[in-house]
């Protein structure tokens, strides 16, 4: 039996981007949140709680990113060029949280007041830059002959405003979950109160995301028993139970906020339920292709032994990822405060 080793590595980086959505975005969403919180103290014990995780979290956007470029370097080739701007601003903003979480804790009266807003900032930027890197890869690029023939701002359309958007509120959803989880107090009552708001904010942008695609793309309407021949029963009942885990996801997150005696755990998982039912209506619309709507990740794949030889090492690796970040959310689990003293 030979092994399908591009569809493999299409799978290994599939879930490394979706563990870096589901990890790195609450920590983004701490960022988004940091203009909303009532004091100081409230801001450091938001960043206490992501203190021992976030560096870990980030480790999943260096295995896809770099996964992508060793393992489908006509995808990259192509990408890159497409989507420049967005993913340096991601960059970008990324360095700045990442330079703000470190300085904050050492800056005085005004040096602290500006890495607080540069913290914001960068989080902001970075989760607005992925959104836009979305939805510039779903209305797909212009290729000829395995190369990027378009110009460097055709990412730059409403659809892809709205999809950063999306990713802004989805991510901010994701923060509060978090901060229902592991805050107390105030500050705790305060993330249920932003999860309400947020879990229909979010609904109503990913039900404008979702018409918006039908309607730029018709084709991705075929692959969900919609298409201009009429409704696919079968094909409709088969990818349904996708939107309705998302609207399920947001139930409990918005219930999960209202009770301030419910299952802390509500708000975050039912915000990942949210993504999780996102990210599969992306593989539903798109799979096979990697660079929609023109290659295929067979026809992006390195070489056989290639792909064979790194699969060896990523199947070392990874289970060592997975272990320590499992172990490192074990060791930090429970409330922290502001006094926690992790950064």
């Amino acid at each position: 039996m030979t092994l399908d080793l591009p569809l493999i590595w299409a799978g290994v980086l599939a879930v490394a981007v979706l563990m870096y959505v589901l990890l790195d975005g609450f920590d983004l969403g701490i960022g988004i949140l940091f203009p909303f919180a009532r004091s100081d103290e409230d801001r450091d014990a938001m960043m206490n709680s992501v203190a021992p995780v976030w560096d870990g979290n980030e480790t999943w956007l260096v295995l896809g990113g770099g996964g992508l470029f060793v393992v489908f370097p006509v995808a990259y080739a192509i990408l890159m060029p497409a989507l420049y701007l967005p993913v340096m601003a991601m960059l970008g903003g990324l360095i700045l949280r990442g330079v703000a979480f470190e300085f904050r804790l050492h800056g005085r009266r005004t040096g602290r007041r500006f890495w607080t807003w540069a913290f914001a900032g960068g989080s902001i930027v970075a989760a607005a830059a992925q959104g836009l890197v979305l939805g510039g890869f779903i209305q797909g690029v212009v290729v000829r002959g395995d190369q990027f023939a378009g110009g460097p701002l055709d990412w730059a359309k409403p659809y892809t405003l709205l999809v950063a958007c999306g990713v802004v509120a989805g991510y901010a959803l994701l923060g509060a979950g978090w901060l229902v989880l592991k805050t107390e107090g105030g500050l705790h009552a305060a993330a249920r109160r932003w999860t309400v708001r947020l879990a229909p904010i979010v609904g109503l942008i990913l039900v404008a995301v979702s018409l918006a695609t039908l309607f730029v793309h018709p084709p991705l309407a075929t692959r969900w028993g919609l298409g201009a021949a009429g409704v696919d029963p079968a094909r409709l009942a088969m990818v349904s139970p996708i939107p309705l885990l998302g609207v399920a996801g947001l139930i409990l997150a918005f219930v999960g906020g209202r009770s301030p005696k419910g299952h802390a755990f509500g708000p975050l998982v039912g915000g990942f339920l949210a993504f999780l039912s996102g990210y599969l209506g992306l593989a539903v619309s798109f799979l096979p292709f990697v660079v929609p709507y023109s290659v295929t990740y067979e026809d992006a794949a390195s070489t056989p032994a290639a792909l064979g030889l790194m699969l060896v090492g990523t199947l070392v690796l990874l289970p060592v990822i997975l272990g320590y970040t499992a172990w490192v959310y074990w060791i930090f689990r429970g409330k922290v405060g502001a006094d926690a003293g992790y950064h």
